[in-house]
């Protein structure tokens, strides 16, 4: 081989391929993210240990906290990830984090001094916003820190805060609530009664953690695989303009500045959602979770019609793809369930089961925690394992997550012992978060490093607009119209498992092929590679 392509061919260290070491700062910036992600959760998931009491006091009904819980935070979350994972390809990923932190963390103090429904819906919108910004950065981090061949590990590692958050968020809101409660029995100060409290105390610290995320170095990108990218000199102009593209009505202008064809095929997608929408609110009487979800469906429309005709290498990579959309709807079918059952839990076991906070926060909350970091870690470790064996490894990883956990979620909520119910909750938490790691780390393989953010902003487009903006609310509408039946209500959202399962037999197939394809194909679309 001549000295030139020796120079121009990507090293093994760079790749990844021969490296054996992985530099002690990359596992110490990666454990600053996992702190990171385990506050996201305890912000996200608290509000599942507090639903009981916002249910008393503010007079709402199941299906009213799931909206809360799903689509009130989900739409934005989704909506917001698009410029914001824009922002996090071309701008510094560790200055997106902090900000987004400090945002997120003002906004769940600011959910204690809710005192009616429309307040708390507002701080939680202001939650997803700013919780939007750190999936997009660290995934695209992460990428940048470790080796394709850890990869699934470091994802699964970082995505085991999500389970460490969210079982450390019951044990913390049962503690807070009910000592808050002994405490002030008529109202604490500022006439806080015990749920408002737990917003406070879990709000508050991400103030302080973000300034230490600012100390973090930042990564060159693309380095680790050879395909270093420069700096874009104008990283905001992007994320502008996927914003304009993603937020009605300003999507309709951005829809006609492309062409009269553009334009027409906007308003159609409109005028389908719409009707959709209305539709369901008809059939259903709860307009406020279809409103928000026609609206988050068709800014996805409309700003997925404007990155092809923005950036077609990229759509080409990802909404073009079919193995791109067999990984992350299938595994939305995963979260779709995972999310009710999570969220829901904590009240059924309170209603249904007769089980104090406390008790939950120690019985599920901790031992929750305990099984999503095994189930994540483990997961992740097998995908990268039958990678190395086969091209489909990983997405055998996420149909075990599908497939393995409903026997015990079946156990867990029709049991009437409360010790069964614990381990069938245990084992669904450990079963369902294998999938995660290997379905983050195929989304990321199937794109180019420049891509990595906005590939991340639409895996979670299905987490979120699928699995968090459907499941807990299907659940807890189908528990509201039968007489409060959380039982019924979780086991519903069970539904969705055969749609997961042709999704992803299909993708055993298509992900190899496209995996071993991304730069011939990116090039096809137009990218100057």
């Amino acid at each position: 081989m001549s000295q030139a392509n020796d120079a121009a061919a990507p090293t093994e260290a760079a790749t990844g391929v021969g490296a054996d070491k992985v530099p002690a700062y990359s596992w110490y910036a990666l454990s600053v993210l996992v702190l990171i992600y385990v506050l996201n959760f305890i912000d996200r998931q608290i509000l599942s240990i507090l639903a009981n009491d916002i249910k008393a006091d503010l007079g709402v009904e199941d299906d009213y906290l799931g909206f809360l819980y799903g689509t009130a935070f989900a739409v934005f979350y989704a909506l917001f990830g698009i410029p914001l994972g824009r922002l996090a390809d071309s701008w510094k990923r560790i200055r997106l984090m902090s900000i987004g932190l400090a945002l997120w963390s003002t906004m769940t103090a600011l959910s204690g001094f809710a005192k009616n429904a429309t307040t708390l819906t507002v701080a939680r919108i202001g939650v997803g916003v700013g919780e939007a910004t750190a999936s997009p950065s660290a995934y695209s981090l992460i990428s940048d820190w470790f080796p394709a061949r850890l990869r699934a590990t470091a994802l699964a590692i970082y995505s085991s805060g999500l389970y460490i958050g969210g079982g450390i968020s019951l044990l913390i809101g049962g503690l807070v609530v009910e000592n808050w409660n002994a405490a002030y029995p008529d109202g604490g100060p500022l006439g806080l009664v015990g749920w408002q409290a737990a917003f406070l105390s879990v709000g508050l610290p991400g103030l302080a953690l973000a300034l230490w995320v600012l100390t973090l170095r930042e990564p060159v990108r693309g380095a680790i695989d050879g395909l270093m990218t420069p700096e874009d000199p104008e990283p905001f102009r992007g994320f502008f303009r996927e914003l304009f593209q993603v937020i009605p009505p300003f999507t309709i202008f951005g829809a006609a500045a492309r062409g009269t064809g553009a334009l027409v095929l906007n308003l159609l997608g409109a005028a389908f959602f719409a009707a959709l929408a209305w539709t369901l609110w008809r059939l259903t009487g709860v307009f406020e979770q279809w409103l928000f979800l026609g609206v988050g469906y068709y800014a996805v429309f409309s700003w997925a019609m404007g990155l092809r005709a923005r950036d077609l290498p990229t759509f080409k990579l990802t909404w073009g793809s079919p193995a791109f959309l067999c990984i992350i709807l299938g595994y939305g079918t995963v979260a779709f369930t995972a999310y009710a059952a999570s969220y829901w839990g904590a009240p059924y076991a309170e209603r249904a089961l007769g089980v104090n906070k406390t008790d939950l926060g120690w019985f599920l909350g901790a031992p929750a925690a305990v099984a999503g970091f095994l189930g994540v870690i483990l997961g992740g470790r097998m995908a990268d394992y039958l990678l190395e064996r086969r091209p489909a490894g990983r997405v055998w990883v996420i149909l075990f997550g599908l497939v393995t956990p409903l026997p015990a979620m079946w156990l867990a909520y029709t049991t009437d012992d409360v010790v069964l119910f614990y381990i069938g909750a245990f084992l669904a938490q450990m079963l369902s978060a294998a999938a995660l790691g290997a379905a983050a780390a195929s989304s990321q393989a199937l794109v180019l490093p420049r891509m990595r953010g906005l590939a991340t902003a639409t895996f979670f487009l299905a987490t979120t607009l699928i699995g968090l903006g459907l499941g807990p609310f299907m659940a807890g509408y189908v528990s509201a119209t039968n007489g409060d039946d959380l039982s019924l209500g979780v086991l519903s959202t069970l539904v969705a498992a055969p749609f997961g399962l042709v999704l992803l037999i299909a993708a055993l197939k298509l992900v190899p092929q496209a995996a071993a394809s991304v730069v011939e194909r990116a090039r096809a679309a137009g990218e100057p590679i």
